[in-house]
């Protein structure tokens, strides 16, 4: 068939085709418009872009020094199918700032040669047409089509393990071991504005606050230390909690220097959140008459002793420990984080006489409403002296009741149980235990060898199995065991405080601030967070860092590198000397040497896709392009 002869049958200029070559255009975008359409040629497409396709990252022009946090993909390239999330998010960052121009797509010819074995038949000129319409169809649809799928594809891969990660990090965090009911002094550091200080209670109820200068003057340190020393003896204090930001290890050396009591424990505090907490709407409920300076020490020294109780009152997003949590999907990121949250509380359980509204809101059941009327309730009649008086709280009914008493805990209450995890509707099961034994319920829970006469089988009835008595016999060998870690002071390198102080192969100690999928944030106490590469977490290959490290985890370090000017600290968790080598692989940001990354990516081995389903075939494809025009000779 000769195209052009064919096509001039088909020219009219009334209805806008006035040549051969209008006609013939016509007709190659319909053919276009049809392999578009085709879901063969779609799937196996598709197929090819997940194997295959590359993205390539460039710099905008003129925006070098604009996006130098992008410096690392202004000339980036690597397989689709393994772009770890942190760098996917990364990079769409960068493109959303207009920094950076992303592409997405596989070598051009593996494209189109499936598109011609599905569509081309022959060798003829009308198959050049159909060839000419394949590759139109190509660049000016499937592949854009196909890049979106792809891209969307791989930010939701890309959101789920960086939820995923945040999520393990703020477990870890929440379940930090709590200092518990100390007198603490709460210290909110810095130079010229003062350090503000703030002393609690056991029970974290603010006696006092003050500001000190300690870091203005031999005169105003003096009298910061006479006021310390004062403060100290005054409420007989405990310990002492100082933020670990601005003038916190200068602040911490001052204290230090004090000679307290030898068993005054003194320690850092990790303070992200709690700027956002101290002008949130629940600090000025809490402290209405106190401004967010005070609001902030006191959480700073709550923290200490109870961080969970006091985590739960700020957004998880602002505690610092997700990877471009800002950019993920955040209906799906606060869901799993609230999740998170529930799930942490309801496992260490709740002190119902101590506790804020915003901890028992996330107590199984209750919900923030139920947690006001609660503690309304418990400011107007005084403490709860036994779980079962949570059914005089106004709207808390009994299915909110059968769910959340178990996480409830009453110390010195009416019923021994109610400082255990065991729930109210098996307290007769433990009553009976104790008659067949013929002791009391509190002789059981101290007695180990009357628990070891318990024949639990003599208890087993249709609603109650052996999986649950073994649970309540264990509550009641530990009644309230505290799930958390037992508290362990740290402190930090004396000699260290700042970047300057700091030469490739020091050893330190440090705290694990953030876990990623490129490596750890350890907290080295130079006030900025110094990164151990994945490479460097172990002397064996690690490809999850979760599995090496959990924030909070106390770490020693070695130094690799120090950028003071970009404010980078390279470290390394090795036993052995790091390899220079390895050191030259590894950047800042946890990225490979970018040579790891084809060029293009691999060829198939065979250009021809497998022929397990065929669309409807072209007989002719130009002659019934050409008809669907609807133009007649």
């Amino acid at each position: 068939m000769d195209p052009t002869a064919a096509a001039e049958a088909y020219v009219d200029a009334e209805k806008g085709v006035d040549s051969a070559e209008a006609a013939l255009e016509g007709a190659r975008h319909i053919i276009a418009e049809l392999i578009n359409e085709d879901e063969t040629a779609r799937a196996r497409l598709r197929a090819l872009f997940a194997r295959t396709a590359v993205i390539y990252s460039r710099v905008t022009a003129g925006k070098e020094q604009e996006g130098a946090k992008f410096k690392d993909y202004f000339d980036w390239h690597e397989p689709a199918s393994t772009v770890p999330s942190h760098r996917m998010l990364a990079m769409r960052r960068g493109e959303r700032e207009e920094v950076l121009s992303l592409d997405i797509h596989p070598e051009e010819g593996q494209a189109l040669e499936i598109l011609e074995a599905l569509f081309v038949k022959g060798d003829g000129p009308d198959s050049e047409q159909v060839k000419i319409a394949l590759r139109d169809s190509y660049k000016r649809l499937l592949s854009r089509s196909l890049e979106t799928e792809l891209r969307l594809q791989l930010k939701q891969q890309a959101d789920t393990e960086a939820i995923r990660v945040f999520a393990e990090n703020l477990r870890e965090l929440l379940l930090t071991p709590p200092l518990g009911a100390k007198r603490v002094m709460g210290i909110d550091p810095g130079f010229r504005t003062g350090c503000k200080v703030v002393c609690l209670d056991r029970q974290g109820k603010l006696l006092h606050h003050t500001t000190i200068y300690p870091h203005t003057g031999e005169g105003q340190a003096a009298k910061a230390s006479d006021t310390v020393r004062r403060l100290c003896e005054q409420h007989d204090i405990e310990a002492v909690a100082i933020g670990n930001g601005t003038a916190g290890r200068e602040t911490e050396q001052f204290v230090r220097n004090l000679s307290l009591a030898p068993q005054t424990i003194i320690l850092m505090v990790n303070e992200s959140g709690a700027s956002i907490y101290s002008a949130s709407e629940l600090a000025r409920e809490e402290f209405p008459d106190h401004d967010v300076t005070v609001r902030g020490s006191v959480s700073i020294g709550r923290r200490l002793m109870d961080p969970l109780a006091e985590l739960v009152k700020i957004d998880p997003k602002s505690i610092g420990v997700g990877q471009y949590q800002h950019d993920v999907d955040q209906g799906a990121l606060k869901n799993t984080l609230d999740d998170i949250v529930a799930s942490c509380v309801n496992a260490v359980g709740v002190d119902l006489n101590r506790a804020s509204a915003q901890l028992l809101t996330y107590v199984s059941g209750l919900g923030l409403q139920l947690a006001r009327n609660i503690v309304t309730h418990r400011d107007a009649h005084g403490p709860f002296d036994s779980r079962d008086r949570l059914r005089d709280v106004p709207r808390l009914g009994p299915k909110a009741f059968e769910q959340s008493a178990g996480f409830l805990r009453i110390s010195g209450g009416s019923h021994p149980l109610d400082a255990s995890a065991v729930h109210p509707e098996s307290y007769p099961i433990v009553d009976a235990m104790a008659a067949d034994l013929g002791c009391t319920v509190q002789e059981l829970m101290t007695q180990a060898d009357l628990r070891q006469r318990i024949e639990l089988g003599n208890y087993v009835t249709d609603t109650v199995g052996l999986p649950t008595l073994n649970d309540i016999l264990a509550e009641l060998a530990k009644p309230g065991r505290d799930p958390r870690d037992s508290f362990e002071a740290f402190a930090f390198a004396g000699h260290v405080t700042a970047m300057k102080d700091l030469e490739p192969g020091m050893q330190l100690p440090g705290i694990v601030t953030n876990v990623t999928q490129f490596g750890a944030f350890v907290d080295i106490g130079v006030h900025q967070d110094g990164l151990v590469h994945v490479s460097e977490l172990a002397d064996r290959f690690v490809k999850d860092p979760a599995e090496v490290v959990k924030v909070q985890q106390r770490v020693r370090v070695t130094i690799l590198t120090v950028d003071l000017e970009r404010k980078r600290i390279g470290l390394s968790m090795k036993t052995g000397k790091p390899a220079a080598q390895q050191q030259a692989k590894t950047d800042q940001t946890g990225k490979k040497a970018k040579s790891q990354a084809p060029k293009r990516p691999p060829r198939a081995k065979s250009a021809k896709p497998q022929q397990s389903r065929t669309p409807k075939p072209f007989h002719n494809p130009l002659a019934e392009a050409l008809e669907r025009l609807n133009v007649k000779p």
